[in-house]
């Protein structure tokens, strides 16, 4: 037939409307035998490029459009009315009329968004050429004014899209009859009276008309899916009655389907491939379209060199002859040939960054070698030729402003380290020449593909850039990308399943059976949990619903996000060149195409990333220059520092930049690593793949094990790695020295590899083994090692091609590397001032902060509590090196109130007592609540009251700090007057000071508690630090069982803590239960208590109590599947778990370590003669004390030396493997925390605990 084309049709980017994904939209199309389609998105054109993009693939011509909604007056106006628009169909008839579109769809969202993006008339009078315009359905203005009987209205409505549109305006005709009385009332009724008189006015006004069917959805058991996803939308429940309902023939219709609703009406149908065949076949695709870097007006282009680039593209030998002919300036030609006006501009271009390059390699290289120059010439040959000078001028423009605002602006990031234009601009810090880092990885000079430069910045100095960017190119002229969420099976079970009422309980079973790996599909889940899949055939309905829907919205757009680090920055006003958006969170428009899209329609993409490691890096300098008077240059730092090696290689690497893992840790202290290149490998290496590589590059390192090269000439590209192929610019250099490969080649011999181009690889295969055959050197190497040349040729072939699937990037890894040497650099040198960066950017991830606090006890570093005469917004270094928290960490502690308590402590000294501070401070600025935060945390401790004297109440309603409050007020008050008075005296004038009585302080854990609710840590000490050593060795961490109990099944597991909070009540049935919340050093988690449990164990409901519990992980009872549960078997007190947990301790010696010093310093610091008179005297002494426990339990302290002393033992042990036992009976060692801390990170005694 081919008569019927469908012209209104949503996709999934008519977000939680539309349930059609695009490629199975197109496959059913084919199937039905149709040659075009439109999509017609509400107000949005987000899927438009990949719809374009995937219907030519299926050899469907794509019809561009979307469904606007039309404003009822100005789309300015925003007063207050519920105009949110009228429904109006827009197809794109040629790319004229896309662009036009794209303007429109844009400026809706930019200028008119009122509820929704809404056009106006005024808008589609402007940009109507080359757009088709459809009535739409019964949201549309003419279809509404129809069913309001107002046909005066509707003759109005007709006769102004005529004059806008003239014969590309159309009437378009729906019917949807559903069977269910409610909804035909509402609709299909409705539908057949528009119908009608569409009818009439298209017979009055000569205008066509289409039937259409408001496709949603693709196949018609699609329906029940798409109704849970309009109550997702509307935030209803399946089963209110009240609900928007749609009529379930929203789908995909075949043309027999439609010609059958519409039998008198023939014409209708036609109508549609009329306008099909109106709509031409254009590409969206277009070239690169550089943005206008404006040159400097005092740099002078000498003629002869301006004409030199300008011709190097231009064929035409009239216009050569006019060029050379050109005695003055060159827009004489570009005037009479606008055409080459981009042409000369990248021209200009390109003479500026050269001049701009050479003057940057003098500043980094000196005298230039010839190296350094040949490079240079390349580089800019292919950047001139490419025509991408505009590119780097841009970037480097940014960067140069970036670092003038003091901004931290990483050394690269990526493939641009290969270049050395970008080193000489300072884009980067690395220099390419040195670390063999290839520019053709960046740009290949075998195909155009877009430079891909992306540059990392301190977290806050990220939008400082952005903003400059903006400033220079205008706003309308730098945007950020959208993003789509999409329902992932986990968020599809749960987002069905509370639509349909199913109890939350059963929803989070069954989505917790979904694994939590990226990338997961129900296809992919069912093959891996079994109990998934069982759940599709589960006897309750509801349950059985929710898996057959979920899975069918799988990969629903849910809503739109912006891309985390994605600029475009636009030769023009971006609506030009694509569809544009407005976005919850981004600071900009964003473009509407993703972000693997806005390339091909010719937009530059720069990516603008935060990163946290820079603003430590900064935030340590500043700490530094604050402590020392000086600011080191971070990047002048030696790469050969023995001070940062001796860190590295004792694996103490706590907060630098990708090296803090454990195994990482453990590596490092095997490897020893004493050069940069071996960070730089050991970042390349370590992750999934060539991990398996660690040890023996390891091994190589210290001559354990034999470094081979299968050919001489390999030699010079592996040495760096002993013999192992780390990077892809290793294989890229070797492609070239032994198969002759040209650099272009070696570059696509990386991107096969990658991305496993079979075809490809196949190809190049044949060109290396010819060029090594042909290479009289490598012929030669092969001679000499005595091997075939054809057998080596396909050994090396074959390690690269397995090299492949784990290869990296060499560029990327030397500039991270860089970045972690240069954290490592600042806790060599400047360990406090370093942690005390990291706390500052961490403070709130609670799990680092502990993890930080941890390693500055182990640095030996005091991290003190706030200070009113230290603190100041973020944690500091004090003159004694020593760690100063916050006071803008505080909560209730504004950052108002800190600047103003800082500010008056630099301009009037310091707060000599505690008196000197309430009658300093600014009361507009700091109030008394933010003054009790600050004594909670400890900020006026330094005082020398402790903290309960400040709360202790004087009265039944007055507390010390009223007093106080009061009295810094009245001095200051009084002061004031008195200063106001002609005559007055100063002499003998002063406010009584209030008294500050003593009283009982706050025992440790109140004060700890009250700290961790103010600052969100322990500070002073932690409830459990007492047992924190029985905790490592006994206990799992409960944030473990949070992040999933699989690990654990069918184990019995310790965990313990403290209770800090607890709720008890009666079930449904009226049986007791109790909820407990335990927290240790890790986390919270909380245990319910039911039945027999509550009853043996409630005893142990006491807020504040150190308990332990044993459990064991395994299927919940009475649930079918794999839910796991953690069952109670045994509660105790902490403190009778760890009294006799550990029976003695044994030193683990390697001899060749093992000094005179190490052994006197723990001699000294923990260990007990047993036969010495002091330890009898202890024992004595305790003696006492166990009779006096008898006799007075309240006052009875237990004796510390008894409850701690262990039996000690060694064992020594060589390289070799030998080793040695070696029990004592008099030597005990003291248990103690510092115990643990001090052989936690021992190279030379490593301590077990039995």
């Amino acid at each position: 037939m081919g008569q019927f084309t469908h012209l209104h049709v949503h996709t999934q980017y008519s977000i939680l409307d539309g349930a059609a994904a695009i490629k199975p939209l197109l496959k059913r199309a084919k199937e039905l035998g149709m040659t075009a389609l439109a999509i017609t998105d509400h107000g949005n054109m987000y899927g438009v490029k990949e719809f374009h993009d995937a219907a030519e693939k299926e050899g469907i011509k794509p019809i561009l459009g979307c469904e606007v909604y039309v404003a009822g007056g100005s789309r300015f106006d925003k007063s207050g009315k519920d105009d949110r628009g009228d429904h109006l169909i827009l197809l794109a008839k040629n790319l004229e009329g896309y662009h036009n579109l794209s303007k429109i769809v844009s400026y809706a969202f930019t200028e008119g968004f009122y509820y929704r993006p809404r056009v106006d008339k005024e808008l589609l009078r402007l940009y109507h050429d080359g757009i088709i315009c459809c009535s739409a359905c019964l949201g549309g203005e003419l279809p509404q004014a129809i069913m309001r009987g107002d046909m005066q209205e509707a003759r109005r409505v007709v006769e102004e899209f005529v004059s806008i549109f003239g014969e590309d305006y159309y009437l378009e005709l729906q019917l949807h009859q559903s069977g269910i009385p409610r909804i035909d009332e509402q609709v299909y009724e409705n539908q057949k009276k528009v119908n009608a008189v569409l009818l009439q006015l298209a017979a009055e006004y000569g205008v066509k008309y289409i039937c259409s069917n408001d496709v949603h959805f693709i196949m018609a058991d699609d329906a029940p899916a798409h109704d849970r996803l309009i109550c997702l939308n509307t935030g209803r429940d399946l089963d209110d009655p009240n609900r928007m309902r749609y009529t379930w023939q929203e789908y995909l219709k075949s043309e027999e389907e439609m010609a059958a609703l519409f039998p008198d009406h023939p014409e209708a149908l036609a109508t549609t491939a009329e306008i099909a065949g109106k709509v031409e076949e254009y590409s969206l695709e277009h070239k690169p379209l550089m943005p206008n870097f404006p040159i400097p007006d005092d740099f002078d282009v000498p003629l002869d060199q301006l004409k030199e680039t300008f011709r190097k593209k231009i064929k035409d030998e009239a216009v050569l002859a006019e060029i050379d002919r050109c005695t003055d300036s060159l827009d004489e030609v570009v005037g009479r040939h606008p055409e080459l006006s981009d042409q000369l501009t990248i021209a200009k271009q390109f003479r500026y960054l050269e001049h701009l390059t050479y003057k940057g390699a003098e500043r980094r290289y000196g005298t230039l070698s010839d190296a350094v120059r040949k490079r240079i010439e390349y580089e800019l040959s292919t950047i001139e030729w490419m025509g991408f000078p505009g590119y780097f001028l841009i970037v480097w423009d940014f960067i140069r402003a970036a670092r003038e605002m003091g901004v931290s602006v990483g050394p690269g990031r990526g493939s641009a380290a290969g270049s050395v234009v970008a080193y000489s601009l300072t884009i980067t810090n690395i220099d390419p020449m040195k670390y063999d880092l290839l520019f053709e990885r960046f740009l290949n000079p075998d195909r155009i593909s877009l430079p891909d430069v992306d540059v990392d910045f301190d977290e806050d100095g990220r939008a400082d850039v952005l903003h400059y960017v903006v400033e220079k190119y205008g706003s309308k002229r730098v945007a950020q990308i959208v993003t789509f969420g999409t329902m992932a099976p986990k968020a599809a079970i749960k987002d069905v399943a509370r639509v349909q009422k199913l109890p939350l309980s059963e929803s989070n079973r069954i989505s917790k059976l979904v694994p939590e790996k990226p990338g997961t599909t129900f296809a992919k889940a069912y093959k891996e949990v079994p109990e998934l899949v069982k759940e599709k055939e589960s006897d309750n309905p509801l349950i059985r619903d929710t898996m057959k829907y979920a899975e069918k919205l799988e990969g629903s757009v849910r809503q739109t996000g912006v891309h985390a680090c994605g600029v475009i920055i636009g030769q023009d006003d971006l609506e030009k060149f694509a569809p544009m958006a407005i976005a919850k969170d981004a600071e900009l428009n964003v473009v509407q195409y993703e972000g693997k899209l806005v390339e091909s329609v010719g937009l530059i993409k720069m990516d603008f990333l935060g990163l946290k490691t820079l603003s430590i890096i900064k935030d340590a300098l500043e700490n530094i220059e604050s402590t020392t008077g000086s600011r080191p240059d971070i990047d002048a730092i030696p790469l050969d520092d023995p001070l940062t090696y001796d860190l590295y290689s004792r694996g103490e690497t706590t907060g630098l930049f990708q090296f803090e893992s454990p195994g990482m840790k453990k590596h490092l202290r095997a490897l020893q690593p004493n050069r940069f290149e071996d960070l730089v490998a050991m970042n390349a290496l370590y992750r999934p793949g060539p991990m398996e590589y660690i040890p023996s590059f390891i091994r190589r390192k210290h001559g354990e094990e034999p470094i081979e090269y299968d050919h001489p000439m390999m030699e010079p590209y592996l040495k760096d790695t002993y013999g192992i192929t780390v990077y892809q610019e290793q294989v890229m250099l070797q492609s070239r020295a032994l198969g002759l490969f040209t650099r272009g080649q070696s570059d696509t011999l990386r991107k096969a590899m990658g991305k496993k181009k079979f075809e490809l690889l196949a190809e190049l295969k044949g060109k290396f083994v010819e060029g090594c055959k042909n290479n009289p050197d490598f012929v030669q190497g092969a001679k000499e090692k005595g091997k075939d040349v054809e057998e080596l040729v396909n050994k090396i072939w074959g390690d690269w091609e397995a090299f492949a699937s784990y290869a990296f990037n060499k560029s990327h890894s030397v500039c991270y590397a860089y970045i972690a040497y240069q954290t490592g650099f600042l806790k060599a040198h400047y360990p406090a001032e370093f942690m005390a960066a990291n706390l500052s950017n961490n403070l709130s991830d609670i799990t680092k902060v502990t993890v930080f606090m941890d390693e500055c006890k182990r640095m030996g570093l005091s991290v003190l509590a706030p200070d009113v005469n230290e603190s100041y917004n973020d944690f500091t270094v004090n003159s004694h090196g020593q760690i100063r928290f916050g006071m803008a960490a505080i909560k209730g502690v504004g950052e108002a109130a800190v600047e103003k308590i800082i500010e008056e402590r630099e301009k009037n000294g310091p707060y000599k007592d505690v008196y000197d501070f309430f009658e300093r401070i600014d009361y507009k600025s700091v109030n008394k609540k933010t003054i009790e935060n600050l004594i909670t945390a400890g900020g006026l401790d330094s005082f020398g009251y402790h903290r309960a004297q400040y709360l202790h109440l004087v009265d039944a309603t007055t507390t010390v700090l009223d007093n106080l409050v009061n009295y810094g007020q009245k001095n200051q008050q009084d002061s004031m007057n008195l200063q106001a008075t002609l005559f007055g005296e100063l002499d003998g004038f002063e406010v009584t000071k209030p008294n500050i009585p003593d009283c009982e302080p706050w025992h440790d854990y109140e004060k700890s508690k009250k700290e961790k609710e103010l600052i969100g840590i322990y500070l002073t000490s932690h409830p459990l630090d007492p047992y924190k050593l029985e905790m490592q060795l006994l206990c799992t961490p409960v944030e473990e069982l949070n992040s999933g109990l699989e690990t654990f099944k069918g184990k019995e597991i310790n965990i313990a803590g403290i209770i800090t909070a607890k709720r008890e009540g009666k079930t449904k049935t009226g049986k007791d239960f109790g909820i407990l919340t335990l927290e240790d050093f890790s986390g919270t988690y909380e245990l319910a208590f039911f039945g027999k449990d509550y009853t043996d164990f409630r005893q142990y409901f006491i807020d504040e109590t150190a308990i332990y519990v044993k459990g064991k992980v395994g299927p919940k009872w009475g649930k079918e599947g794999n839910e796991l549960t953690f069952t109670i078997q045994k509660v105790g007190l902490l403190e009778a778990l760890t009294e006799n947990a550990i029976r003695s301790i044994t030193l683990q010696v390697d001899i060749e370590k093992l000094t005179l010093e190490t052994v006197t310093e723990i001699h000294e610091l923990f260990t007990t003669d047993v036969n010495s008179e002091s330890y009898k005297e202890a024992q004595q002494k305790a003696a006492e004390q166990r009779t006096q426990k008898n006799s007075d339990p309240e006052n009875f302290e237990e004796p510390v030396t008894v409850q701690n002393d262990i039996p000690l033992n060694f064992m020594l042990f060589d390289r070799q493997g030998n080793s040695v036992k070696m029990f004592s009976r008099t030597c005990k060692i003291r248990r103690s925390r510092e115990l643990y801390e001090y052989f936690e990170n021992n190279d030379s005694i490593k301590m077990k605990i039995n």
